[in-house]
Parts: C-alpha cells; sequence; structure tokens
C-alpha cells in the first residue's frame, strides 16, 4: 500500500449534507490513522425523513458539499462511502450450519457457515448491505468468537443480517451519480458512527449509541463486542425546533438561533434567573421569557425521543445490559445537558460523543457530534484500503492495483467485519 491513499465519505442528513475528503496514512486493518484533507457543508434539499424525496435537489446539495471539501483538500475524488438510515432500514438474525470435514475446523469451514447463514432469502424491494458474524458454536458449545483450530464435527455460525429499501437505495445511489461520484459502497449510517465515537471496552461491556440526528434518531445496541440491535425512532432535533416554534411564538430561523445561543435540553441545570429576549415584531412587541421556559420547551420533547428509544431497547431485552451506558451523538447532541438527560432517563452514565482517535490533518474540523457519521463513513473506506480493498482514486494520490484476487480481498473484509462488527 502506498504511503497516502484518498477515502471520500458522504452523510446526507435531514438538514445538513456534508463531506469529507481524508487519506489513509497507516496500514492496520482494525485502526488505520486517517488525515482529514477536506471538509464541505451544503444545506440539504430533497430529502425527507432520511430518504431522498428530490434528486435534483439532493444531488445539488453533494455537488455542493464535494466542492468545497475538494477545494479544502486540493484533490478531486471519484469514488465515496455513502451513509444510509431511516426507518426502511431492518435487521434479523440468521443461523448457518456446515459439517466439518477435516481434523480441525478450517477458515474453509467457517466461510461455508457464514455462506449458509447469509443465503437467506430477501425480498425483490429490499437489498442486503450488511451480513455481520456474531459469534459460532462448535458441537453445541455456544460464544465461540473465532472457531479456526476446534476441533468439532458440526459448526453453527450465528449472523446479523442488515436490509435496507431497495427504492431509497436506487434514489441515493442516482442523485449520488448525477453529482458526478460513483458509490463504492452504502454502509449504515449508526455502524459508521460507531467506528467513529466508540471503544472498544464500550462495545464489548455493553453500549447504547444514540444518533440523533434533525429528522430521525438511530439507535445500535453493542454488547460482548458485537452489534445486537439497530432502530430507529422517527423523531429529531427538527421536532425540538418545532416545539419551539410553537411554544414560543417565533419562527423557524428564529427557533434554530435561540436553540444555539440560548438552548439547553436538561432543564435543572438553567439558572431559574436568567432571561432571554425574543425577537420582537410589530404585532408582539418587545418580549422576554425566562431561560428556563426554552429550556422546558427542549427537554421535554428531547426526553420524549429517550424514552421511546429506551422501550425499543427495553424490548430487544438489551436495558439491562449496557454496563458501559449510553453514547449520544449527531447534531442534536450538541446541546448543552444531553448527556445529563440521557443519564437521567435511561437510568445510566452517559456522554456525548466525538469522532476523534485515530485522525490527524484537520481533526480539529470535525471534532462535533455532527461530524460522527461521515468520518465513520472515511474510517470505514480507511479500513477497506489497509485490507486491500477499493479507495476514492483522486488527482492528488496515485492508487495502484492491489495485486490480490477479489476472493482474496472479500475474505479478508469478511474477517474484519466479523472482528469489528
Amino acid at each position: 500500500m502506498t504511503t497516502a491513499q484518498l477515502v471520500a465519505g458522504l452523510d446526507i442528513g435531514s438538514a445538513k449534507t456534508t463531506a469529507v475528503i481524508a487519506e489513509v496514512v497507516g496500514d492496520l486493518p482494525k485502526h488505520p490513522t486517517v488525515n482529514i484533507l477536506g471538509v464541505g457543508q451544503a444545506r440539504t434539499t430533497g430529502l425527507r425523513r432520511n430518504v431522498v424525496a428530490d434528486i435534483d435537489e439532493s444531488t445539488r446539495s453533494i455537488k455542493k458539499a464535494f466542492e468545497d471539501a475538494e477545494r479544502m483538500a486540493g484533490a478531486k475524488v471519484t469514488t465515496v462511502y455513502a451513509g444510509i438510515a431511516g426507518e426502511h432500514v431492518q435487521a434479523m438474525t440468521s443461523t448457518g450450519i456446515a459439517s466439518v470435514t477435516g481434523a480441525e475446523i478450517t477458515r474453509a469451514d467457517v466461510d461455508r457457515a457464514n455462506a449458509v447463514a447469509r443465503a437467506q432469502s430477501i425480498p425483490q424491494d429490499r437489498e442486503l448491505i450488511h451480513a455481520i458474524p456474531q459469534e459460532y458454536a462448535v458441537d453445541k458449545n455456544v460464544g465461540i468468537r473465532d472457531p479456526v483450530g476446534m476441533i468439532g464435527t458440526r459448526l453453527e455460525t450465528e449472523m446479523y443480517l442488515v436490509t435496507i429499501g431497495s427504492s431509497p437505495a436506487m434514489n441515493l445511489r442516482k442523485a449520488v451519480e448525477r453529482a458526478g461520484y460513483k458509490i463504492g459502497e452504502l454502509v449504515l449510517e449508526p455502524l459508521a458512527s460507531a467506528l467513529a465515537v466508540l471503544t472498544d471496552d464500550e462495545k464489548e461491556l455493553g453500549v447504547c449509541l444514540v444518533e440523533m440526528g434533525a429528522g430521525t434518531t438511530d439507535v445500535a445496541v453493542f454488547h460482548e463486542g458485537k452489534i445486537r440491535y439497530l432502530g430507529t425512532v422517527g423523531l429529531g432535533g427538527l421536532n425540538v425546533t418545532s416545539d419551539v416554534v410553537h411554544g414560543l411564538g417565533v419562527t423557524q430561523a428564529d427557533a434554530e438561533r435561540l436553540k444555539e445561543e440560548f438552548g439547553c435540553v436538561y432543564e435543572p441545570s438553567v439558572d431559574r434567573t436568567d432571561v432571554i429576549q425574543l425577537p420582537s415584531t410589530v404585532a408582539q412587541g418587545d418580549r422576554q421569557i425566562p431561560r428556563e421556559l426554552l429550556a422546558h420547551i427542549m427537554h421535554q420533547r428531547t426526553s420524549e425521543i429517550f424514552e421511546m428509544i429506551v422501550r425499543e431497547v427495553q424490548q430487544a431485552g438489551y436495558i439491562k445490559k449496557l454496563a458501559a451506558g449510553v453514547v449520544v451523538t449527531g447534531g442534536a447532541a450538541a446541546q448543552p445537558g444531553t448527556a445529563e438527560l440521557a443519564s437521567d432517563v435511561f437510568g445510566t452514565g452517559a456522554r456525548v460523543g466525538l469522532p476523534g482517535e485515530f485522525l490527524g490533518g484537520l481533526a480539529d474540523n470535525v471534532a462535533q457530534p455532527r461530524f460522527s457519521t461521515v468520518v465513520g463513513l472515511v474510517q470505514y473506506g480507511a479500513h477497506r484500503v489497509a485490507l486491500g480493498g477499493a479507495t476514492s482514486k483522486g488527482r492528488r494520490f496515485s492508487t495502484p492495483g492491489s495485486g490480490q484476487s477479489m476472493d482474496k480481498i472479500a475474505q479478508r473484509v469478511k474477517t474484519w467485519l466479523q472482528d469489528f462488527f
């Protein structure tokens, strides 16, 4: 591998479209170092509930974000890793069984068991984007992480299959292609965010990742190092803004400004003597409100979102398996009081997740919760580069062929997915 290869990530959120260009400078398969070279953002238009609703508008947002990122990076990319999320995402667990042909279990035996688990019938209106081995059983001995070299006659694998709606995926690809780029791979956004903000210890102990976007909130639960549950709540930061609009009688733009300047989602932490000057109008005149009222409105809606997530995680059976607590990330997580409110509602420790580990270059430019997904996407791309997979070819660096067969690349990627998710 050359000393520097380009990767590009694209996160089309309900409020902002973000593009990041980075170079891979380390070759460790699990934790390659990534230097951030360029960041671009544009206001998202053409998206509804995390699904492309207007291809032309989405194309314009993608073009603008990448133009800014390429200008900052001094490089042009052609292939991107794009995030996808929304209520159309579904996940299920599948089992595969294979008989062991030799004296001990080989990688080929594991591949056969994984292939059986993956060969589920997927409806025509859906497509499989992730097939993640979780654990193995050898002759009914369960909970095995890597069975290669063990002795047994029957190998069983448990695999987590993630599918998405074919129509949202096709429309996203079309918007990206019209903007002049190719999608190297679609990656589920909460899994990308997990790469950027979760530690290996947190995933091992049990952690709930809450990614609060503008339109929706995505949830991912990890336990014993593996992804165990995925979900989506159809509420996000825009719902909080809408409540402020109606509660205070202000415009959408003024509500966003009030949130940014005076907002807090944890009402007990606000000083009761603080007063906010509201925008005046001819009809309303000069108005002042206690800052506590703004916090109350934001607290109520954010608490409702967290409570919906608690119910989902509870139904999945993992609410008592979160020894590492809760990590909240995404654009809406930047509000003061987010960690305190999450801790109260979940009844466990909580922190706000920021990307930063294994990052160099312009890392300070992405050290905010709203960049978690797009940074995770370039880190995902960096893992593929480190494993000998595809890269985003650019004018700044040449990208030589890997010299490996696709079968070998696919095998290494399978191994990495097993190790990482």
